[in-house]
């Protein structure tokens, strides 16, 4: 298939973007899936309630989490800005993706301390690739096939996940150091084609990219972004909304696995059960992503990101209201099972809808920098969520002597709570296409 011309004029060589390379661009997905479930989502969670306590784990892991979100916060619009004067983007997703692989591979084996800073910089180095790769989805997809490839990327990418939560399940006993370095291994080796067959148009106009001089104007030309409402209709209040539904879905993400493993533990199984149990559960939650991420994909292209993401916020108010009263009623762990089938297809929607309609509010030539900006509001929602979630357990269970499966249950009223917020937010936001030309001239 065919992109659109090269800068240098309408007698350049068209840009062709090739199979292989949207091949290599979804294997991407797949990899970075595979430290986003086998780290965040599930084991190094269970790490931490194995070092410090089941009473403590939630509120330090989502300070660990906060922490490192609260760096890559700070950097994101930084790093986009780079990455459009830059030459070419790859150079900055292949440092992120060496300096992720190499501390997961040294996690569990030294201190919990020395285990926490190493995770802190993984996490921080995960989230700015995937800043990277967002941004490269104009590489590999027309405006016409955007909503598609991307729902395979999806797709494709949990698959990922059950390779992640596959690994585990085959350690019994559970060996984290070794775990951890078979996940950097698997991220670094499907990560490989993206690197080596994707092409960029490259930019026209490269500039300087490091100095302070860059640091000052990346960080007024943001400034100006954020103040010029009117030549960007719609962004300001997505990114708002976005805070909201992104910090309820990466927070249950983050908390799943310890959720599990409390439910399992309250309906009298042993916490090593409770821990396969909720391998077992993500798993049945990726099957459906797996499937959502095709089925969503196809959505996005036939009704647009704006009515397909509504429908999703939807779906995940109904997975947080059912989530929430398995915990505040005891109920069997197989409820869980439907729960993560719905939350698995939610995932699988909120990502297909979520990147075509930020593309839909950014103009052409600053793409690193909008989705630097994309990139920030879901880093903030990533340290308000689990230091909210922190908050509501500590004071539940650590203050208020409740069990630690009822501060959860609280906790996840929270996240829906914010979904509401978040879909009261977004109705106004269009995703009609914009005349970037006219806008510009305002």
């Amino acid at each position: 298939m065919r992109g659109r011309r090269d800068a240098a004029g309408p007698s350049a060589v068209p840009f062709v973007i090739t199979r292989r390379a949207v091949v290599s661009w979804i294997l991407y997905d797949l990899a970075n899936t595979i430290f986003s479930m086998g780290v965040v989502s599930v084991y190094f969670s269970l790490y931490v309630r194995e070092a410090v306590g089941g009473q403590r784990a939630d509120s330090v892991y989502g300070i660990i989490t906060a922490v490192s979100m609260g760096i890559i916060f700070l950097v994101s619009p930084l790093l986009g800005a780079m990455t459009d004067r830059a030459p070419r983007r790859m150079p900055f997703l292949v440092g992120s993706t060496l300096v992720c692989c190499a501390c997961t591979a040294l996690f569990a084996r030294g201190a919990f301390a020395v285990s926490a800073v190493l995770f802190i910089a993984a996490n921080a180095a995960y989230q700015a690739g995937v800043q990277f790769y967002d941004a490269m989805l104009p590489e590999v997809t027309t405006e016409e096939n955007r909503g598609r490839i991307g729902g395979i990327g999806v797709g494709v990418g949990y698959v990922g996940s059950y390779i992640a939560v596959g690994a585990g399940l085959l350690l019994h006993p559970m060996n984290y150091a070794l775990y951890f370095t078979i996940v950097a291994a698997l991220f670094l080796l499907f990560a490989v084609p993206c690197v080596l067959f994707v092409r960029e148009r490259g930019n026209p106009n490269p500039r300087p990219v490091f100095g302070g001089r860059v640091i000052r104007e990346s960080t007024r030309q943001t400034v100006a972004t954020l103040r010029q409402g009117q030549r960007y209709p719609g962004l300001l209040r997505f990114l708002v909304g976005r805070v909201f539904y992104t910090d309820a879905v990466n927070t249950v993400i983050a908390f799943m696995s310890l959720y599990t493993t409390n439910v399992a533990i309250s309906t009298g199984l042993g916490a090593d059960e409770g821990r396969r149990q909720a391998g077992y559960i993500m798993l049945s939650a990726i099957s459906f992503a797996v499937a959502g991420g095709f089925a969503w994909g196809w959505v996005v292209d036939r009704i647009g990101p704006k009515r397909t993401l509504s429908f999703v916020l939807v779906l995940w108010m109904t997975v947080f209201a059912m989530a929430a009263a398995i915990g505040f009623l005891r109920l069997p762990i197989a409820f869980l099972y439907v729960v993560a089938a719905l939350a698995g297809v939610g995932l699988g929607g909120t990502w297909s809808a979520d990147r075509p309609y930020m593309l839909r509010l950014t103009p052409p030539d600053r793409v690193g920098e909008f989705y630097g900006l994309y990139g920030m509001v879901g880093r903030f929602s990533a340290i308000t969520g689990p230091v909210l979630w922190a908050a509501t357990t500590y004071l539940v269970v650590e203050r208020g002597g409740a069990s630690e499966l009822t501060g959860q249950a609280w906790a996840i009223l929270t996240l829906l709570a914010m979904v509401v917020v978040s879909a009261v937010i977004l109705r106004k936001v269009t995703d009609e296409r914009r005349n970037w030309d006219a806008l510009q001239s305002l």
